[in-house]
């Protein structure tokens, strides 16, 4: 259920709402919006009786959602929701689709990683992407460098002034990656890892949750309502494609209608990720350019400075001079969007 205040309602008017809902069993989220505060209530509907709320000084509205994701819900936040980071970078909202770039995993030599942070700059991107710690299918495969992998991330932030996007597997290692990162990636295979969805919630950083590979909208969005529940509105929804039928020429089947429906249903920013979307890194950019269009607050591409000997993901990571031609036509793309007003 949601409460909508009057945009002039008081603090002790908006109090007072809250204090009846926690009295009753619910619990209470506040969204303090630019013009008005909306009031959602999470607890047993039963328990609601609607005209008694309404009849509270200062109350606007009261709506029954039916959706079981009410953090989540345009329902209860019709406005999309922006996330600001320090530096005046924004995603969502109306704001230009943002780029996240880099290796799939930081490998040993800081070099490659150095000229891919450097080709994205120079192409306009603000941030920078790359797994420390990797979740891999075979436990012989390369796991990452851990917080030799997060030093790197550092250094080429600091010599780009790039914001780091890298994933988070566990709940022991938030605390030392939350010295590093600015976005805090929870991966497909983490998607319904309820603790950890928490937990990176409670830290107050951005979290950005990939699809899982076979799960539904509804699952993607309640996944978010995990993070929303604790108090953190900073949340980033990333399409990375859903398990398919056909294997033999994609890595996943990247679901590009899940932006638009998503958008219609919730106000949380969305980026799509069409390098692990396809696995293919001919299959980049058209797919980067068929998110924008219908909707997408961003692209996360895979970028190597040799794909051909990359630890991991190769195959679907392009070159740095690819990557170049790719965002000067992504740019030509946004440019004419933003023309049009698309």
């Amino acid at each position: 259920m949601i409460i909508v205040m009057e945009p002039k309602a008081t603090e002790s008017q908006i109090q007072a709402v809250v204090s009846y809902l926690e009295t009753n069993g619910f619990k209470a989220v506040l969204n303090r919006g630019d013009i008005m505060t909306v009031i959602a209530a999470i607890g047993d509907r039963k328990l609601f009786q609607p005209n008694a709320v309404a009849s509270y000084e200062g109350v606007r509205e009261v709506k029954l959602i039916s959706e079981p994701y009410k953090l989540a819900s345009r329902e209860g936040q019709p406005d999309d929701t922006v996330i600001e980071f320090e530096n005046g970078v924004k995603i969502g909202g109306k704001n230009r689709p943002q780029m996240m770039v880099g290796p799939c995993c930081v490998e040993k030599e800081l070099d490659g990683l150095l000229r891919v942070a450097d080709a994205a700059k120079e192409c306009g991107c603000n941030f920078l992407r790359g797994g420390a710690f990797k979740p891999r299918t075979s436990p012989y495969d390369f796991q990452g460098y851990e917080e030799k992998g997060l030093e790197y991330l550092k250094i080429a932030s600091e010599r780009t002034g790039m914001l780091v996007v890298t994933e988070v597997m566990d709940t022991l290692d938030l605390p030392l990656i939350c010295e590093y990162a600015d976005i805090l990636q929870i991966g497909a295979r983490n998607m319904q890892n309820f603790k950890l969805l928490k937990a990176a919630g409670q830290t107050g950083k951005p979290v950005m949750i990939k699809n899982g590979p076979a799960a539904t909208i509804r699952e993607f969005l309640l996944a978010a309502e995990y993070i929303l529940s604790t108090g953190n509105p900073k949340v980033i929804l990333c399409e990375r494609g859903v398990k398919g039928f056909d294997s033999t020429y994609t890595r996943n089947t990247l679901d590009v209608a899940a932006i638009p429906v998503i958008k219609r249903y919730s106000h949380l920013p969305v980026i799509i990720d069409p390098s692990h979307g396809t696995g293919r890194r001919y299959l980049v950019e058209p797919l980067a350019k068929a998110g924008l269009v219908v909707g997408a607050n961003g692209v996360m591409m895979e970028v190597h400075h040799d794909p051909d000997r990359a630890s991991s993901d190769g195959a679907q990571s392009l070159t740095i001079e690819q990557f170049k031609q790719t965002m000067k036509r992504l740019n030509h793309l946004m440019d004419i969007m933003e023309e049009e007003s698309i």
